[in-house]
């Protein structure tokens, strides 16, 4: 029995910790504030295909999810500007499938590259065209 407490005290600080919550669905959200030209964001969860939108300039796209409970959820996209610039970046990476709960990823395209926040600080540049 003490075991069992001790996991999930240790599971219940981790999370704290992070920016996520119990149970909580996770968010991964983008913004085109590319002036002017559409973009379209292609993403898999875990290998699967997950969904394909077009961004109009200033559009935000929303996408809500669960993590699988056992595996690392990864989370990559394509992300294509129509001028042919493509960056594929890793737009989620849970530490395992029990902490992937309630964290939240902000990605804002913009004419330099693909800025980053978990919105507590000011977007940071993570990928160049």
């Amino acid at each position: 029995m003490n075991n069992i407490l001790r996991f999930l005290f240790v599971m219940v600080l981790c999370v704290g910790l992070g920016n996520a919550k119990i149970w909580g669905k996770n968010l991964v959200q983008f913004k085109n504030s590319v002036e002017g030209k559409q973009v379209n964001i292609f993403c898999k969860l875990n290998n699967k295909q997950l969904f394909v939108v077009f961004l109009e300039p200033g559009e935000i796209y929303d996408h809500w999810f669960h993590g699988q409970f056992v595996t690392t959820n990864k989370m990559d996209c394509d992300i294509r500007e129509l001028q042919y610039k493509l960056v594929r970046i890793r737009a989620f990476q849970g530490a395992s499938g029990s902490f992937d709960h309630g964290k939240t990823n902000y990605w804002d395209i913009r004419e330099d590259g693909i800025y980053f926040t978990h919105g507590k600080d000011i977007p940071k540049l993570e990928y160049k065209w």
